[in-house]
């Protein structure tokens, strides 16, 4: 695996065990029993999408590659919606700690978008090196002989 899929697989492991922690300490924060839906039911369709993601990444599919390429520039709208929660300029929907820490995956999403974005100028899809954009690739100049 490439850096870059380390990245993203080591944030979709951290986000889950988050998520499942959130989900033992608050359960109210999602408002998954005034929806009738059980923490655990949804703690198991979460665990099924991130497995699904990481299956994906893994196998360097293009599409997930620029899915959640979009999906975590929009990371920075995360932080920008936790600053103002935090400011009081729009109104607060979660406790004060989880817009914190909507704030910290915002800022670690964003972060790994940027860097998706640089791997890919230098080495293409999921850092990988194929295709015109590597040197590595191409195929050398024959030594030309003057002698026949």
């Amino acid at each position: 695996m490439t850096a870059i899929q380390l990245a993203v697989v080591g944030f979709f492991a951290a986000v889950w065990c988050l998520l499942a922690v959130i989900l033992i300490a608050g359960p109210d924060v999602f408002g998954l029993n005034a929806a009738g839906i059980s923490p655990l039911v949804f703690f198991a369709a979460v665990s099924l999408l991130v497995a699904a993601v990481t299956i994906a990444v893994m196998r360097r599919w293009r599409w997930t590659y620029w899915l959640i390429l979009v999906a975590f520039l929009a990371g920075a709208l995360r932080v920008t919606s936790s600053a103002l929660e935090l400011e009081g300029a729009i109104p607060m929907e979660a406790p004060g700690w989880y817009v914190v820490v909507q704030g910290i995956v915002g800022i670690t999403q964003f972060a790994i978008g940027v860097a998706m974005i640089a791997t890919y100028r230098r080495s293409g899809i999921w850092g990988r090196t194929t295709g015109p954009r590597s040197s590595s690739t191409r195929p050398r100049p024959r030594a030309t002989s003057s002698h026949r």
